[in-house]
């Protein structure tokens, strides 16, 4: 019966008692460890650190552009051409007609050192040759020095000459970035 218990207990391997003595330096031996982890999440809280992160400012942002067709898809019609104003640059717009009175558009605008891209809803007016809108348009996402950009409730309004779908569009409000 012994060599039984004895093959039982050499199956189950070596079995692990810490010594008292162990035990009671182990919460000394944990400090050095934890202060090691802290160092990294202490050194990035710094005040060094805080005094580098963006700073954002607030301004008013005022931008025309002009844009001629470059492709259409169904009720979509995508437009590029030229912004000037507060942000200078590229532009591109995506307007989509939802509805015989309501318009969507993706805007994306590409000034020196970054990017800025938006979505609007406006009502949408055709009279004759011309077909006006009118809504809001956010700011949603920014590239490169405009990485936080970020605005909402900016006036969006222009026109469509529904002859040639040239559009003419206007964003107004504050903005940050």
């Amino acid at each position: 019966m012994r060599a039984q218990s004895e093959h039982v207990a050499l199956s189950q391997g070596p079995s692990f008692e810490p010594s008292r003595a162990w035990l009671r330096y182990a919460p000394l031996t944990a400090v050095p460890v934890l202060a090691l982890l802290l160092v990294p999440v202490l050194a990035w809280a710094t005040p060094s650190r805080a005094a580098t992160a963006h700073a954002s400012r607030t301004f008013s942002l005022s931008e025309t552009g002009h844009l001629h067709l470059t492709s259409h898809h169904g009720f979509t019609l995508n437009e590029k051409g030229s912004a000037s104003g507060t942000i200078s640059g590229t532009i591109y717009i995506h307007l989509n007609v939802v509805s015989t009175n309501r318009v969507t558009a993706e805007v994306n605008i590409y000034p020196s050192g970054g990017s800025l891209t938006g979505h609007a809803s406006a009502s949408y007016h055709p009279a004759g040759g011309v077909a006006t809108f009118n809504g809001t348009m956010a700011i949603v996402r920014g590239t490169g020095r405009y990485s936080h950009a970020r605005g909402s409730g900016l006036s969006f309004t222009g026109t469509v000459q529904r002859s040639n779908d040239a559009v003419t569009v206007h964003v107004n409000g504050r903005m940050s970035a």
